[in-house]
């Protein structure tokens, strides 16, 4: 097997290359890396220097390649312009250069953002998709176009998990700091919303089983862990594995969306877009949990690490490498 992998240096990318390089049905790796190698500094892959809208390399690159994995996106930008940009034309690029390359499988990341909350019931992947904010949005328009544009003797699956967390992560990370400094931010009084996470070698798992697949046309799943949780929960298990106690600090949805307002506006006038902002406030105070029974079933995806033990292992990394 033959791999173009985007995104390979980034959190769930260079975990995905860790475990190609350890399976002996890959034979090569290949790599789109923008600037620094970053995490994938000295692993056996080959170097592909470019973005995603580097057309003409990426043909060279794929003359080659049965399999390609594309994680690459973005997931904060300030207009909605942006991230289409990132995340529907290049994708849409990707998809149209693998149609003309002949390779068989391809493997898209998406969102449980594109589908929207939750409110009350778990999403099925036959739900209708109500995304609420403009990342959410981009990944929405991002599967429709791959519904339109991928060949018919193409396999594509496309992927949904909900939070993806665990060793080098540097978003949710934040959180567990200020937990491990004493003081636990929540929304509400923590029992709600509910919410769907997933630790990234369960989702590293299901990109293996889904390049597996190799049924033609575009299959979509739900893939998370097999508890819904909470912040109540989250925040407890932080203080069983660290032991320290922590002070929950329960924030009203309306001074979600004031501090995230706050923080946007000041960030911007420094000259940089946060990952707090007013619309990921939308998302932050809303109930997000989906089913991945249909995951189960067809590509025999099966959560192999609890609540408990993915975020210990999570925070004993985060130790070890000093985040903590």
């Amino acid at each position: 097997m033959n791999v173009f992998v985007t995104g390979g240096t980034g959190f769930i990318g260079s975990h995905l290359v860790d475990s190609l390089i350890d399976d002996d049905k890959t034979d090569k790796i290949k790599c789109l890396v923008r600037n620094r190698e970053k995490w994938l500094e000295g692993k056996s892959y080959q170097k592909i220097d470019g973005d995603l809208h580097s057309i003409r390399t990426i043909e060279e690159a794929l003359h080659d390649v049965d399999t390609i994995v594309h994680l690459a996106g973005v997931v904060k930008a300030p207009t909605q312009k942006e991230f289409d940009f990132a995340n529907v034309e290049a994708t849409e690029h990707l998809v149209r250069l693998a149609n003309r390359s002949g390779v068989k499988k391809m493997v898209i990341l998406s969102s449980l953002a594109a589908a929207g909350p939750s409110k009350g019931k778990p999403l099925a992947e036959e739900d209708p998709m109500k995304p609420i904010s403009m990342y959410g949005r981009s990944k929405k328009k991002m599967e429709e176009m791959i519904h339109k544009v991928a060949n018919p003797d193409l396999s594509v699956t496309i992927l949904r998990p909900p939070a993806v967390y665990g060793p080098r992560e540097d978003q949710i990370y934040t959180l567990f700091k200020m937990m491990s400094k004493g003081v636990a931010p929540m929304v509400g009084d923590g029992e709600k919303p509910e919410l769907s996470i997933i630790y990234v070698q369960d989702l590293i798992q299901a990109i293996h089983k889904s390049i597996s697949q190799k049924e033609k046309g575009v299959h979509t799943y739900f893939v998370s862990g097999d508890e819904v949780t909470n912040w109540n929960r989250i925040n407890e298990i932080v203080q069983t594995v660290l032991g320290k106690k922590t002070i929950p600090l329960h924030i009203k949805p309306d001074w979600v969306k004031k501090i995230a307002g706050i923080v946007e506006t000041t960030a911007t006038f420094f000259g940089s877009y946060p990952v707090v902002n007013r619309d990921k406030a939308n998302e932050m105070i809303l109930e997000w949990v989906c089913n991945h029974q249909k995951a189960k079933k067809e590509l025999h995806y099966q959560p192999r690490y609890t609540l408990e033990e993915g975020i210990s292992r999570t925070l004993r990394w985060y130790k070890k490498h000093n985040w903590l």
